[in-house]
């Protein structure tokens, strides 16, 4: 059985003023192109399919999407076996569990051979079997989702803690507790060839600058040093940034894009693992998954730093770009020199500018010198809307002068 390991899609995602749809549905679509190309039977998304930015009607535009990348895949018998992660909207996840159980009500006791050809999600611990299309025979699959009250508490009791930390602390036992039962199931055969697929933080792991829109103290981190023990593979989502952990089958897989600027320098990509009626046959191998370059852009002199930045950006037109921007007021015209680099980086997601002093500390401070409130008010907003549409920027000043004066 032939098994591709992902995670952490977001789809539906944005990066500051950035949709990133395009960029996440050409990675989709790249998967399904690898899931014909090496022969796959399995496609395990380890968590994360879709991100918590994303609307009702993009909720549903992606899984148009799907439809089409992955009815090929599936009508020739793969299957996508997914579970759910922390962006995951836990509402939306179980409505999809319930439709799908409504679908096939025979499917999903513990244990169980399920048929090939469809998808599975995860929205709680679960333990599947699926035949091998060729040799017949079953590898298991224990799933296991991003640990959450609603997911792994079991009672009211479960509910009550004092403090976040006292919270991660029941969590952390309560994911171990749902393992330990899966793997204590009767159905569960320890000599068997098993596949684990969780989306959780496991200590020793690398997360690179940062963890994606979790702060450390948020965050639930798992023991797992005796998972490849007692797994023929391990695939992991949460950690954005590639890597392995204690073997060469208990891996990260990695985003399928660079989701922000902390992952500038990562290598994106799948594993293909093989597993036998004995175990793994061989050790993992990843492909390649290109991706998105992102850059943060210091300016610090406008006349000297655009036609450079011209000459080493050429094609940045795809690229993701943070803005940095200094210019001195009677020497550069900051509306000019937004656009020029509007012109060079047009997918810049966020942008910053300071007047340097020349001739005064800074262009706000100077230029708000004597004013009441509401001339301040106005000409920061026109500053900042210099970019903007003007039809939206003339609705939102008009918006501004309203509120302004109901504040008199």
């Amino acid at each position: 059985m032939k098994i591709l390991h992902t995670a952490d899609w977001h789809l539906g995602d944005r990066l500051g003023r950035i949709d990133r749809t395009d960029d996440l549905r050409r990675a989709v679509e790249r998967v399904a192109a690898y899931c014909k190309s090496e022969a796959v039977d399995v496609l395990l998304v380890a968590g994360d399919l879709f991100s918590e930015l994303a609307r009702p009607d993009g909720l549903r535009e992606t899984i148009r999407h799907w439809q089409s990348v992955f009815q090929e895949f599936l009508e020739t018998g793969g299957t996508v076996i997914t579970l759910t992660g922390n962006h995951d909207n836990e509402n939306f996840c179980q409505t999809l569990v319930s439709a799908m159980t409504l679908a096939s009500p025979t499917v999903g006791k513990p244990g169980e051979t399920v048929p090939p050809g469809r998808l599975y999600l995860a929205a709680e611990p679960t333990f599947i079997r699926l035949e091998d299309r060729m040799g017949g025979f079953p590898v298991q699959f224990v799933l296991m989702p991003y640990p959450t009250p609603h997911r792994f508490f079991k009672g009211e009791g479960g509910l009550k803690y004092g403090s976040p930390d006292e919270k991660n602390k029941l969590l952390v036992n309560a994911w171990a507790d749902a393992l330990r039962d899966i793997r204590d199931h009767p159905k569960y055969d320890k000599a068997a060839p098993a596949v684990l697929g969780a989306h959780v933080h496991l200590h020793g792991s690398n997360v690179g600058p940062s963890l994606f829109r979790i702060t450390e103290e948020e965050d639930v981190v798992v023991q797992g040093s005796e998972l490849p023990d007692q797994f023929d593979y391990v695939a992991l989502g949460h950690i954005h940034k590639p890597q392995w952990l204690g073997a060469t089958h208990c891996r990260y897989s990695g985003s399928i894009e660079r989701m922000d600027l902390g992952e500038q320098g990562d290598q994106k990509g799948v594993v293909i693992v093989e597993i036998g009626e004995t175990g793994r046959n061989g050790e993992p191998t990843v492909l390649p998954l290109p991706s998105t370059p992102i850059y943060d852009v210091v300016v610090l002199e406008p006349s000297e730093d655009i036609p450079r930045l011209r000459k080493e950006f050429p094609n940045a037109k795809d690229d993701l770009a943070n803005l940095h921007i200094r210019y001195t007021a009677g020497k550069d015209q900051l509306e000019e020199v937004l656009r020029e680099l509007d012109g060079i980086f047009p997918r810049w997601y966020a942008r910053d500018w300071k007047e340097t002093g020349a001739l005064g500390p800074t262009l706000v401070t100077e230029g708000t010198a004597g004013k009441g409130f509401d001339e301040t008010v106005r000409e920061y907003l026109g500053q900042e809307l210099i970019q903007h549409d003007p039809a939206e920027r003339d609705a939102i000043l008009k918006l501004a002068d309203g509120l302004l004066k109901q504040m008199e």
